[in-house]
């Protein structure tokens, strides 16, 4: 781990101008905070964990990754790059997807065992208001180092529910540029996330924005931790304060345009528009919080990552669209009556493919049309342009990216439910979640016949709610055998109707590999089963 990892560890960081450096060359001395980082208080700390703690942190390589390699997305008209990308299942150690996500998360570690690192030069503030800062300060950071060691387990460990399995890289220390270290198991970086997240839910402040680490965050991450680790207990528990803690409750539909509700009308673009009513869409295009426990702050200025990007060019339209909606996908929420997440998710430019005396009509007024399967030009007829980061009111392409959300909570209690076979409670969940996305009254609970029906139904609803926000890659793989579900694509979501369509749940690269570059600086990794070493 000579020149990765430990590179990012061991770059000299300036504390109180809040900058980096480019190389890691720089330092003065390995594994040693240079004199230039030189924490004096609590201040200091702090300045430090807004302007390169919280920076830090990102999903959006999750969010590119699981998406493309997917059921979520289909190629676009304006794609490119066929025949070598992560939506042909193509997946080695030279992966761009799998190296970002390794580096963005060991950045952040980074910055946080040097925050630590740092506060041990301050001394211990006497005065109960500056030592509440200080221990909150640190509270905040090892949550979010808490966070990015779950994201790493989820990606990168064998079995996360197998506390013997392969986890990742501990980092609790400055290395020095020589030094190499091997994977921990699961249990050890475990025993790190629960030390993390216990100091954090004793420590952490009041906080009422959604920006900064707060208890009902905490209590979120430890809730999905556990229930990817398989402790439903202590997920449904946690999950329910993560709630209770917020004082948030489900993002309502309602009131929305009173237009005749359709495609591509003005009712649609008056939705999608910068001033709608509608609060579920206010809190996507970031004019309200809603029921958002935590958001990473994308502003309007700067040079921030846009998540829209990832699917759009400039603008989130037909026109821009390299990965729009899976067809499959769509089809579920275009037969869903009355429920705004259709609408919300796909951009008014859409349409549809509609086949006339033989002959494609561009612009159809008809979206519950399955011509698409018979049109030989799918990709330039039926598009559906994904708009669920539809910008800050003009601000095309910026959002924040909201990392967890009231109804993840619902859906995790949900989860724990049908693990108890309390069936009927887990439909009133997904229940909830659809009364609050429907804009035409209540809706009828599902109806679970058996615990394999239940996963599926709560699986699908995962996929629904949490779509392009970075869950349905790890939800395949911890649900979809239980489910007696698998990818679903369809036929029109590659290049042409002869492309793969899913691969086994049980497939290797349902876990990414070791990226390339750590294999090569670190001759004590492991790699992942089913990767060379050599792409």
């Amino acid at each position: 781990m000579k020149r990765n990892i430990i590179k990012l560890l061991v770059c000299s960081l300036v504390v109180l101008s809040l900058s980096s450096c480019n190389d890691a060359l720089d330092i003065e001395q390995e594994g040693i905070l240079s004199n230039e980082a030189v924490f004096k208080s609590a201040d200091d700390m702090s300045r430090y964990l807004q302007g390169d703690v919280y920076n830090r942190v990102s999903t959006r390589n999750q969010i590119g990754f699981t998406s493309q390699f997917t059921d979520e997305v289909g190629i676009g008209g304006a794609y490119t790059n066929f025949g070598s990308g992560v939506h042909e299942f193509f997946v080695d150690i030279t992966t761009g997807e799998a190296n970002a996500i390794w580096l963005s998360q060991y950045a952040v570690i980074n910055r946080v065992v040097r925050l630590i690192e740092g506060s041990k030069l301050v001394p211990i503030p006497t005065n109960e208001t500056e030592l509440k800062k200080y221990n909150d300060v640190l509270a905040q950071a090892r949550a979010l180092r808490a966070f990015s060691y779950l994201e790493l387990l989820t990606y990168y460990s064998t079995n996360i529910k197998d506390p013997n399995a392969l986890g990742v890289v501990i980092l609790d220390h400055i290395p020095t540029v020589e030094e190499q270290l091997p994977r921990s198991t699961n249990r050890e970086v475990f025993d790190v996330i629960e030390s993390d997240l216990n100091f954090a839910e004793q420590n952490i402040t009041a906080q009422s924005s959604q920006y900064f680490v707060s208890k009902s965050m905490v209590h979120a991450v430890k809730a999905r931790y556990y229930l990817y680790t398989g402790n439903h207990s202590l997920a449904k528990t946690n999950a329910a304060l993560a709630i209770s803690t917020s004082g948030l409750s489900l993002t309502i539909a309602t009131p929305i345009p009173t237009q005749a509700v359709s495609f591509r009308s003005a009712w649609h673009r008056n939705l999608n528009g910068s001033s709608t009513v509608s609060p579920y869409m206010k809190m996507l295009q970031d004019a309200e919080r809603g029921e958002v426990i935590f958001a990473l702050s994308r502003p309007v200025s700067g040079s921030w990552d846009n998540i829209s990007t990832l699917f759009n060019g400039n603008t989130s339209t037909k026109v821009e669209s390299r990965f729009d909606m899976g067809r499959n996908l769509f089809n579920i929420l275009r037969n869903m009556d009355g429920d705004i997440r259709k609408f919300a998710y796909i951009d008014p430019t859409v349409t549809f493919s509609k086949i006339t005396n033989g002959a494609p009509v561009n612009n159809s007024a008809d979206e519950k049309s399955d011509d698409y399967l018979i049109d030989p030009n799918y990709r330039a007829n039926d598009v559906l342009p994904i708009d669920k980061y539809p910008g800050k009111g003009i601000t095309v392409l910026r959002n924040d990216i909201k990392v967890f959300r009231v109804s993840e909570m619902y859906l995790i209690l949900a989860e724990c439910a049908v693990a108890e076979n309390r069936l009927t409670d887990a439909a009133n969940f997904v229940k909830m979640i659809r009364d609050a996305r429907s804009f035409t009254g209540v809706t009828t609970a599902p109806s679970f016949t058996s615990v394999t029906d239940a996963w599926a139904g709560v699986l699908q609803e995962r996929r629904l709610e949490l779509a392009f926000e970075g869950h349905r890659y790890i939800d395949l793989k911890r649900l979809g055998g239980l489910a007696n579900k698998g990818m679903d694509r369809s036929v029109v979501d590659g290049q042409n109707k002869d492309y793969p369509l899913s691969v086994p749940l049980d497939d290797y690269r349902f876990t990414l590999p070791i990226p390339q570059n750590e294999l090569k600086s670190n001759q004590v990794i492991q790699q992942n089963p089913g990767y060379n070493t050599t792409p």
